[in-house]
């Protein structure tokens, strides 16, 4: 739990990076390709292969090109399109996706209860962020919600991968993120704009802090992370990022959130989480 509270915090500073600094100044493929060529390249010396299997080999690295590799297309373009507070918003529904998609990988039958949390922390998130929005509305939520389900399916797999085809989580981080650069790559090579790189020392100090860290050590803290807890607490704090988000906002770029809707939406999801951890879960294991 503490590393899914971690990564939430580390996180919380990308988006306001992304939607500043290089959303609409970098070409959207090559920010891709660097933060996913960086995050490969610090779990490359654990990349190991042998008495794994091929199979398993390739699941891992296709759920990395969906986490990340797909997902990262998708929300460098939403970028063009939206404002960072627009797509904090748009982001919401994950956990009804995460939720959903883990019950039908895992051939369970739908669990009512953590439908019924995962809405919780959707309405919360939603309370937060509700604003008038611009005329990029539809495209965008498309773009995000693409990402949004990129996302899950990546999460979700990982977690269903360690339960089935159990790895040291350095091992499989290194082909999860293989598998993510493949993506990234192919996209470079049919869409990139090498007149569009960056241009300040600020702009690849910011992709290097977003490769090496927000998604090299972070996205390895929140899937391990993801294994520890269930499929339900999972998607609770994916919305987490939202007040996460807006705090940031407001510390460097003094964006005042609107305080009541702040403060009744981040209730509703720490409520939550409370109410899934306090009678959710254990009727489900029940």
């Amino acid at each position: 739990m503490w590393l899914l509270v971690i990564t939430t915090i580390l996180w919380a500073f990308s988006f306001s990076l992304i939607g500043e600094y290089l959303a609409g100044h970098v070409d959207s493929w090559f920010s891709v390709l660097m933060r996913v060529g960086l995050a490969a390249l610090v779990f490359l010396p654990f990349l190991r292969w042998r008495n794994i299997g091929l199979k398993v080999i390739l699941l891992y690295m296709l759920v990395g090109a969906c986490q990340l590799g797909i997902m990262y297309l998708f929300i460098f373009r939403a970028y063009l399109y939206l404002t960072v507070q627009e797509f904090l918003l748009f982001t919401v529904l994950t956990p009804l996706y995460i939720t959903l998609i883990y019950d039908l990988i895992s051939g369970r039958r739908l669990r009512w209860g953590y439908v019924f949390s995962a809405l919780l922390a959707v309405l919360g998130a939603a309370i937060i962020r509700y604003h008038q929005l611009s005329e990029h509305f539809w495209w965008g939520l498309l773009l995000v919600q693409a990402a949004n389900i990129s996302f899950a399916i990546g999460m979700v797999g990982y977690k269903r991968l360690m339960e089935v085809h159990p790895l040291p989580q350095h091992t499989a981080f290194s082909w999860f993120y293989m598998g993510a650069l493949v993506v990234a790559v192919i996209a470079w090579c049919l869409w990139g704009n090498p007149n569009q790189l960056p241009t300040t020392h600020l702009q690849w100090g910011i992709l290097v802090w977003l490769g090496a860290v927000a998604s090299g050590l972070g996205y390895f803290m929140w899937n391990y992370g993801a294994t520890q807890v269930d499929a339900g607490t999972l998607g609770i704090m994916n919305n987490m990022h939202v007040p996460a988000g807006l705090l940031v906002n407001l510390a460097i770029w003094q964006q005042q959130p609107h305080w009541g809707s702040f403060l009744i939406g981040g209730a509703v999801i720490v409520a939550s989480l409370w109410v899934h951890r306090r009678w959710v879960a254990p009727q489900a294991t029940k």
